[in-house]
């Protein structure tokens, strides 16, 4: 006997949508502010979290171009439904894979507790993100 797993009824769907609506928008706020910061105060973002050997503004600013960019993407998939699961995928893609490489570092940081400190951030948001992303599949499998 084959076992059908139910679907999500529609007022569970209704229900995930505005929590799904304000977590894109959390998100964008946060990548907007992480944007801003990595864009007009480099050396600062460097010396609270970014210390793992020489300072490169350059590059710096380089990483605020994708925060940026992913500020209003996110915002657009906060009202359209089906940029949610795509958008979602890639910006939690990226969270992963960034705490992979500070797992990496993790003992390269000055102060030394930053190197921890910014794993735990990123695998964090990483796992909101792939929270968020469940959220977004099971709407789009439900029809909403």
């Amino acid at each position: 006997m084959q076992h059908v797993a139910p679907s999500p009824s529609p007022s569970s769907s209704r229900a995930r949508t505005p929590a799904l609506k304000a977590g894109l928008i959390g998100l964008a706020a946060t990548q907007l502010a992480l944007g801003l910061i990595l864009a007009f105060a480099p050396g600062a973002f460097y010396d609270a979290l970014a210390n793992f050997g020489a300072r490169d503004d350059h590059l710096l600013r380089d990483n605020a171009t994708y925060y940026l960019a992913s500020a209003p993407v996110l915002l657009i998939a906060a009202v359209r439904p089906s940029w949610r699961a795509p958008v979602l995928a890639l910006v939690g893609l990226q969270y992963g894979l960034h705490a992979i490489n500070h797992l990496a570092d993790m003992g390269r940081s000055e102060p030394a507790w930053v190197g921890p400190f910014d794993l735990l951030t990123l695998a964090a948001g990483a796992a909101l993100i792939a929270f968020l992303l469940r959220a977004a599949l099971r709407d789009e499998e439900a029809g909403r």
